[in-house]
């Protein structure tokens, strides 16, 4: 009994200093991939997409070379966690929508999908184009589109109920209007930097939103019949 006794304990003992070291390696491989994420970021701002290396990436976040591919199968897919993050930033609209009112929501998420740019046209530019040229990036982000288009129509359709938006509008029409009058504003401001000095890009989103939110509110066209 006593020697089942000592190895029930020492399986115990075994048993919970594994969970903690699991916790421990969890716990360092998040960290680790947080700071290649990051240090991806801050080169892709500074440098564009395509003129960052992986090798730039993993000197940035001070990790070995072969470290980076413990965590990303290539560079593009450092882009599958900046799709994660925007499919978090509808949740939190949707949470300011439930606080506040919808208009707030969709203001605060035409601002916050571009926020990783830092206002960098390098990395705004390079973006377009990869998710144009490359199909693993094209295929999660896409996917990524398609859930925040979910999640805007159910903010749509709340603040429908509340009498927030106008009823005849099409609570999913309204999600798709989105993501083009954003993605388009954010294509033409690249353009518009040719010009100097620049428009600042907080002041160009505010007034594509403005743009948008009256047609949100604009009431239904009058087609005539030929």
């Amino acid at each position: 009994m006593k020697l089942q006794a000592q190895s029930a304990w020492r399986g115990q003992v075994n048993g919970a200093v594994g969970a903690e070291d699991m916790s421990r390696r969890e716990r360092r491989g998040s960290e680790t991939r947080e700071r290649l994420f990051s240090a991806a970021m801050d080169l892709f701002r500074e440098r564009g997409f395509h003129n960052t290396t992986v090798e730039d990436i993993t000197n940035a976040a001070d990790v070995g070379k072969g470290t980076f591919f413990n965590y990303f199968p290539s560079k593009e897919h450092i882009l599958s966690v900046l799709g994660q993050v925007q499919v978090a930033k509808y949740d939190k609209a949707a949470e300011i929508a439930q606080s506040q009112n919808a208009r707030a929501a969709i203001h605060w998420l035409f601002h916050a999908i571009p926020a990783e740019s830092g206002s960098s046209v390098k990395m705004v530019r390079s973006l377009f184009t990869v998710f144009l040229t490359s199909e693993a990036v094209r295929d999660f982000l896409t996917a990524g589109l398609a859930t925040g288009r979910s999640k805007l129509e159910q903010i749509f359709s709340e603040g429908q109920r509340r009498r927030e938006i106008p009823s005849q509008a099409d609570p999913a029409d309204l999600a798709v209007r989105f993501q083009q009058s954003l993605f388009g504003c954010m294509f033409l401001w690249t353009l518009q930097t040719l010009q100097t000095p620049p428009p600042p890009l907080e002041k160009w989103l505010d007034d594509g939103f403005d743009f948008f939110w009256s047609g949100v509110n604009a009431p239904p066209a009058v087609r005539s019949e030929s």
